[in-house]
């Protein structure tokens, strides 16, 4: 929820900036067997059936929001689709830290993430 990463597997679009890194990101911070927190907000799924959740993970006892990570980290920018806005402000605070620092695709991948919402 709330996160956008750029596409690696889509049937009609080629491999987009930064999409084999943020995967590689991904798999690295939650590879098989790994648990986690999946937590609901207002929708259960989207219109293609995914489930739809924020993922928690806990590092030496501390909660960490997965999305939130992601996109702080540059793999990824906020993507809002209301009703789901639980953890939005918190997103998007991770989301304008990223870009000014110009980490991940805000620095790879020019206006990549031009459009995404602040």
């Amino acid at each position: 929820l709330l996160i956008d990463t750029p596409e690696t597997r889509h049937p009609d679009r080629p491999v987009e900036c930064y999409g084999p890194e943020a995967t590689a990101y991904v798999r690295a911070a939650l590879p098989p067997g790994t648990h986690v927190f999946l937590e609901p907000d207002v929708e259960d799924r989207d219109r293609y059936g995914r489930a739809l959740r924020y993922v928690w993970l806990a590092i030496d006892g501390d909660p960490y929001l997965v999305n939130e990570t992601i996109v702080r980290n540059g793999y990824a920018v906020r993507s809002i689709y209301p009703p789901n806005v639980r953890y939005a402000d918190e997103i998007g605070a991770a989301q304008t830290a990223a870009r000014e620092e110009g980490r991940g695709l805000w620095g790879a991948c020019g206006d990549w993430g031009a459009n995404a919402a602040d």
